[in-house]
């Protein structure tokens, strides 16, 4: 009984380790975002802090903690997809967040961020 406790304990565990992906964001790849982007106008946000080198084509620079003194950057249709990128990744599902806290519907978040896309051998400017 108490090797069964153990075990199921160990499990729980990791579950409460791994990062439970939202309902409210999608995820992308470097190279599906890339392939959308060749297909697409795009409404791309960089969230990173600090300011980074950014992926060419992004639309707008707004830091993940400050996402609602930006309000006049975002789309006024709350419908509209929003691509969010920042370094890794945690920054960009913060302001999912935010932006789905304020209405935001339509919201995808670069899976590994900055850092995957370079790795994926695309630029940044």
């Amino acid at each position: 009984m108490k090797k069964q406790f153990s075990l199921l304990l160990f499990i729980f565990f990791l579950n409460g380790c791994t990062f439970q992906k939202p309902d409210y964001l999608k995820f992308i790849t470097p190279v599906e975002l890339d392939q959308v982007m060749k297909q697409q106008d795009i409404f791309l946000v960089d969230v990173h802090t600090p300011e980074q080198k950014h992926i060419k084509g992004t639309d707008v620079f707004i830091p993940y903690n400050e996402i609602g003194k930006h309000l006049d950057k975002l789309p006024v249709d709350k419908s509209t997809p929003i691509y969010l990128y920042c370094e890794g990744g945690p920054m960009g599902n913060a302001a999912a967040k935010s932006l789905h806290e304020l209405g935001y519907a339509n919201l995808t978040n670069l899976e590994g961020g900055a850092k995957a896309w370079r790795k994926a051998g695309l630029g940044l400017e």
